[in-house]
């Protein structure tokens, strides 16, 4: 029989990378979920905006984080409605994300 000095140790060393891959694509699963969440709650509060003739963009803006603002579009729909939309941020902030998410949200009385 061979000894198995030392064994866990490669084993654990090569399970390492794995789990830091695991970690990091269930992070960004929960990036993009708040994300959606804060984007659906944007397009809320400008429809509400737009119901009493206020600045939908203004309205989206103060509801979504500092780091969301940069990329936002909001747009009005044909019948009523606001869409907004922003991009997806990504676990390293240096790289730009090419997936953007929107919502759309109406509270009926469209003009």
């Amino acid at each position: 029989m061979r000894s198995e000095s030392g064994q866990a140790s490669v084993e654990t060393v090569a399970v390492v990378p794995l789990v830091l891959v695991a970690a990091a694509v269930a992070w960004q699963l929960v990036l993009t979920g708040h994300t959606l969440w804060l984007c659906a709650n944007a397009a809320r509060v400008a429809a509400r905006a737009e119901l009493v003739g206020r600045s939908e963009e203004r309205a989206a803006r103060s509801a979504l984080p500092r780091s969301l603002e940069r990329d936002l579009s909001v747009r009005r729909l044909d019948g009523g409605g606001v869409r907004v939309s922003v991009r997806l941020p990504l676990l390293l902030r240096s790289w730009r994300s090419p997936v953007e998410v929107s919502a759309a949200a109406s509270l009926g009385g469209g003009r």
